[in-house]
């Protein structure tokens, strides 16, 4: 959240270091552009009765209660995730990604999952470091590395195809599959093959993740992300950081990618992780179901 009055801001920032510790500095996530545009809103929240949230209290509550209580009277609502509606294997055609048949063949919670969203543009230099620490890792990997992330989409000459290390496909066939279009990211977060999710960490990605019982390598880039990330690593404990907030703008390297992904996949702390995920999953849904916090709200 951003406020347009730095003493609230200062006031929401030390309160929420008593929940969150480590609280990343907001300075980099947003532009000066975006936060005019957060200030021009505030006259209208005078109007409102109170705020919708797609969040649990089954994942946040402290923080939750705090927004009520700075809220001045005004009700919090916290409805989500919103994103657990019924997860069919096939649509009404028939169709299933052929990502789907490949994790069939998988052993459970042995597969990463590497996606960095539909805003996100990394740099050739990074792509071609992933790869490599991907393919040291010698860890079973779905890879969304969209063509249309890069360049301008809507100019037909553009090249818009990432270019991997040379063979890095044929030497890791049968270990990892990368997908170049459209992926089922929640048919894939929620198949039993799939024991870590790698990303930016949007809170849709991140509530994706919380829903399914996977745990998180974080790797935020801007906006909310940073402080998305102190809430998994710190207060739930459910994911790890690829990359400090402070060392946002360097390379991440492939033997970085490689420790991350074997920390996460290969090691009882990444398992620990695992189960943690697996607990806030239940909670999650407990408060989703009949009589639960936030089908209780959801009612009311």
């Amino acid at each position: 959240m951003i406020f347009e009055d730095a003493d609230i801001e200062n006031v929401l920032n030390t309160a929420s270091s008593i929940i969150f510790p480590e609280i990343p500095s907001s300075e980099g996530c947003i532009t000066t552009q975006f936060k005019g545009f957060l200030s021009a809103q505030y006259e209208f929240l005078n109007f409102s009765h109170g705020h919708i949230y797609n969040t649990s209290r089954a994942i946040e509550g402290p923080y939750v209660d705090f927004l009520e209580r700075l809220g001045g009277g005004k009700k919090v609502w916290a409805l989500g995730p919103l994103n657990l509606l019924a997860i069919e294997k096939k649509d009404s055609t028939g169709f299933r990604h052929p990502c789907m048949e490949w994790l069939d063949k998988q052993e459970p919670n042995s597969v990463i999952y590497v996606s960095f969203g539909t805003t996100t543009t990394l740099t050739e230099e990074q792509i071609q470091q992933i790869a490599t620490g991907l393919e040291q890792s010698k860890q079973k990997f779905i890879w969304v590395l969209r063509d249309a992330n890069k360049g301008n989409i809507f100019d037909e000459n553009e090249e818009k195809r990432h270019y991997l290390p040379n063979g890095f496909e044929e030497r890791v066939k049968g270990m990892g599959v990368v997908v170049r279009d459209w992926a089922p990211q929640l048919e894939i977060l929620s198949h039993p093959s799939t024991g870590g999710f790698m990303s930016h960490y949007g809170w849709n990605s991140y509530t994706e993740s919380f829903s399914m019982g996977v745990p998180i390598a974080t790797w935020h880039i801007h906006s909310d992300q940073p402080r998305n990330a102190t809430l998994v690593t710190e207060v739930l404990k459910v994911g790890l950081v690829v990359k400090d907030w402070s060392q946002r703008n360097a390379l991440v390297t492939a033997s970085n990618v490689e420790n991350c992904v074997r920390r996460l996949m290969q090691t009882k702390e990444g398992e620990e992780m695992r189960e943690r995920a697996v607990r806030l999953k239940n909670d999650i849904y407990r408060a989703m179901n009949e009589g639960g916090v936030s089908r209780m709200e959801m009612e009311s």
